[in-house]
């Protein structure tokens, strides 16, 4: 089975966004990690290797003190070797559209846990950046609800613990390792459904 005959011409692609707020018109992007989800000939899906960038604020971006105490991002650390959104995003999107043409994928649909949240985020950053986006513009797959549809959780920790995948408190909100954890959930929610 192609990936594109699972989800309805759609390439997978889990993404974690780090902020500094939560308004994506006015708020900083810090950290941003892409997963791309592969199916192999035995049509099980497995995360690919992790893009991982941390990210330098856009001019004029807001820090909410509260969010970065939260994501414990130290924003101007100079060993985040932070690059811009432009240059993130650029990256991602080569390596989706690839993607995309090796498997005939239509679009990129983002998997998150309160995807939308991401989507929004990643929607505002093209739109400074002037790219254009593989993603498609709304629609997403969301691993709060398949999670509480499937173990009857709906936070990433707990989904977690049911579902029996390894989590560590410490590590958490961070973009790769949330993202990390979000692909092997999704991963073993669609592995567990038969699609006829």
């Amino acid at each position: 089975m192609k990936i594109k005959e699972r989800i309805r011409g759609y390439l997978p692609v889990v993404i974690d966004i780090e902020t500094g707020g939560f308004n994506e018109k006015t708020d900083a992007m810090l950290e941003i990690c892409a997963i791309i989800i592969g199916i192999n000939d035995d049509g099980i899906f497995y995360p690919k290797d992790p893009q991982h960038f941390h990210i330098e604020p856009f001019k004029g971006a807001n820090l909410e003190s509260a969010a970065l105490k939260f994501n414990g991002i130290d924003v101007y650390n100079p060993l985040r070797m932070a690059v811009t959104e432009k240059q993130a995003l650029n990256e991602i999107f080569q390596s989706v559209h690839a993607e995309m043409k090796n498997e005939v994928c239509t679009r990129a649909i983002l998997v998150g846990h309160n995807a939308f949240f991401d989507l929004g985020f990643l929607r505002a950053a093209t739109e400074r950046s002037k790219l254009k986006s593989p993603f498609h513009q709304f629609s997403t797959i969301d691993t709060v609800s398949l999670s509480a549809l499937y173990y009857g959780e709906t936070v990433l920790a707990k989904a977690m613990r049911v579902a029996n995948i390894e989590w560590n408190d410490a590590s958490a909100h961070s973009a790769l390792y949330d993202t990390q954890k979000t692909a092997e959930l999704f991963c073993q929610i669609f592995n567990a459904q038969s699609y006829n």
